[in-house]
């Protein structure tokens, strides 16, 4: 994007002759000379992104398959890539190192995506998981379009499509969601950590978590028993554990309460290796929430 200007800049300078080369003066041509740059701290905002921007948008992902998303470092080339960026797409707060960047890096050109969403409360401040209510990443999805659109306005109708589509796509979702959940022989929610607030309040659980929003801190003896209690007393018949998180404290617990473990992915990146999306995961998620919750 940032050639973009200066290419539109010696058009000026130079002239019909250069014009002439080109092929076209318009910015549709222009447009196509470069795509916006978007960098995305985490997964589901590189797949909003993508889905939003189509071929109008390049985007790269600061937190490879594989790697939990919480805890990421940045090495000096990705705090390059954020300093060049048309666009960053970020969390505030949940991931502290993409923070830092963009406050020295990109504090004009960045979006925290939450900004405009009603944020539940966390223990540790607010919960940052909002892409597991289909209806946030609808919202999300007209944010980036409405900032893609400003900084390529030739590209508008592209990105403006690309966010109707998105939402079509997680409304069908959500209707899905309903439809499935609608009628659970449970509807408490046992997960590895409390990642799932979000979807837990669109379709009528309550959840618990095992540990906070933080997944990597380690619960108490006295918050296990806690959980054993309330899966007991409860009638509770699945533990959730997680993708990118070691699963042995869920099991652990699943196996000397005996209920049965599960994995719920809360899709704060994909698995290394994975070969589906934000909605073929989330409809893996409806499928084991099925089950789980014995709907």
């Amino acid at each position: 994007m940032r050639l973009r200007a200066i290419l539109g800049t010696s058009t000026v300078l130079l002239g019909l002759p250069f014009l002439a080369a080109c092929g076209s003066t318009t910015g549709a041509s222009e447009s196509s000379l470069s795509s916006v740059s978007v960098v995305a701290a985490f997964y589901p905002l590189q797949y909003a992104a993508q889905q939003v921007g189509g071929s109008a948008v390049s985007v790269t992902n600061l937190t490879s398959p594989g790697v939990e998303p919480h805890d990421l470092e940045l090495s000096a080339a990705q705090v390059a890539e954020i300093s060049k960026a048309d666009l960053v797409l970020y969390v505030k707060g949940f991931q502290p190192a993409v923070d830092d960047a963009i406050a020295q890096q990109a504090a004009d050109r960045a979006i925290d995506v939450t900004a405009n969403l009603t944020l539940l409360a966390g223990d540790d401040g607010a919960d940052p998981h909002v892409w597991l209510d289909p209806a946030n990443m609808s919202a999300i999805g007209k944010t980036i379009a409405s900032r893609l659109s400003s900084i390529d306005p030739a590209a508008k109708s592209t990105f403006t499509s690309g966010s109707a589509a998105l939402t079509t796509a997680m409304t069908a979702l959500t209707r899905d969601y309903k439809a499935a959940l609608g009628n659970c022989a449970s509807d408490k929610l046992v997960v590895s950590h409390d990642a799932f607030g979000y979807l837990a309040k669109a379709f009528g659980f309550t959840q618990m978590g095992i540990s906070g929003l933080n997944p990597e801190a380690e619960p108490s003896s006295a918050r296990m028993r806690e959980i054993a209690d309330f899966v007991s007393t409860n009638n509770v018949s699945t533990i959730y554990y997680e993708t990118l998180v070691d699963p042995k404290v869920a099991q652990t617990l699943a196996t000397e309460t005996g209920v049965t473990a599960a994995m719920l992915d809360p899709l704060e990146g994909l698995a290394a290796d994975s070969t589906g999306d934000y909605l073929s995961v989330m409809k893996d998620n409806l499928a084991t929430l099925k089950v789980g919750q014995k709907c």
